[in-house]
């Protein structure tokens, strides 16, 4: 629990709670994939006051955000035998979102979670096994995958990675050679069904930004669908795919402030404008499901 009442899927009452809203989505004719996460020292103290330290490849904690006001907790480094007590909660959680009646699930190994605290240099300073080279810091989330693979599927996995961003200080020191090595890694397994990599961040160029297009290589190298994200517009998605940059394009923001944005994509309608202060709010309607439809004849 990094952020508040944020939804679950370790209970057997979380899953009978999936069950209908996966069936929903099923009738719209669309596939449903359920992300598992586990933050590690990624959360702020008001999440867990009083609770035990959270658990890290380190214990380093976060660098308080003096500007928004957060201060993260002093983590404590897991020991050894816990790490497969941690793979074994992503196993429960994989397992449960094939019981609720997802296509599959997303193993979320970016954006500063756990998972990088362990794969990328500047948060792993472990001298075992797990830490030191790029084999021993990716070591744990290959024996995730592992182990969800014989849980679910390799057809039935993803995995959402991004070697390039420097966020929730994880940064790597060479994140082209740690995304070559994880690409490499998931071929392992014949028919691992996609990688999800984010871009670099973007680029000032005479005066525009514009997306660093670093990828490549890796979509080239991964065996499965290979999805790229990070600033993409209908323009730019539709280029990257017809010249074979990526097989798909995730759209986050927009799709968030576009209910219906593969039809606006289609008619070339205009879109409606994101309110950024809303995205993380924990109000069940507000900046989630009140964002217009076109059809409701008042979006932006």
């Amino acid at each position: 629990m990094g952020y508040p009442e944020i939804p679950g899927i370790w209970t057997q009452e979380q899953v009978e709670a999936w069950k209908p809203i996966v069936d929903a989505v099923h009738r719209k004719g669309a596939l449903f994939f359920c992300q598992i996460a586990h933050v590690g020292r990624v959360y702020t103290t008001e999440i867990k006051t009083g609770e035990l330290a959270p658990i890290s490849s380190t214990d380093k904690a976060v660098t308080p955000d003096s500007e928004a006001g957060i201060v993260y907790p002093k983590p404590r480094a897991l020991c050894i035998d816990e790490i497969p007590h941690v793979i074994e909660d992503f196993r429960r959680a994989a397992r449960n979102a094939i019981e609720a009646g997802f296509d599959g699930v997303e193993i979320h190994g970016a954006h500063g979670f756990l998972l990088e605290q362990f794969m990328k240099d500047s948060a792993n300073d472990r001298t075992n096994r797990y830490g030191g080279s790029l084999e021993n810091r990716c070591r744990f989330v290959m024996e995730l995958v592992d182990s969800l693979v014989q849980e679910v599927g390799a057809h039935r996995l993803g995995i959402r990675l991004s070697p390039f961003v420097d966020y929730m200080d994880c940064v790597d020191s060479d994140p082209e050679a740690l995304a070559a090595y994880l690409v490499e890694q998931l071929n392992k397994h014949q028919g691992f069904l996609y990688c999800h990599m984010v871009e670099p961040r973007m680029a000032i160029v005479d005066g525009r930004r514009q997306i660093p297009h670093r990828l490549l290589p890796f979509k080239k190298a991964f065996n499965g669908t290979f999805i790229a994200a990070g600033g993409y517009d209908k323009e730019e998605g539709d280029k990257v795919v017809s010249d074979g940059y990526a097989d798909l394009v995730a759209y986050g923001r927009l799709f968030l402030a576009n209910p219906d944005l593969p039809r606006r994509f289609e008619l070339g309608a205009s879109l409606n404008e994101y309110d950024r202060s809303t995205f993380y709010t924990q109000d069940p309607v507000v900046g989630y499901t009140d964002y217009p439809f076109l059809d409701d004849g008042n979006s932006n």
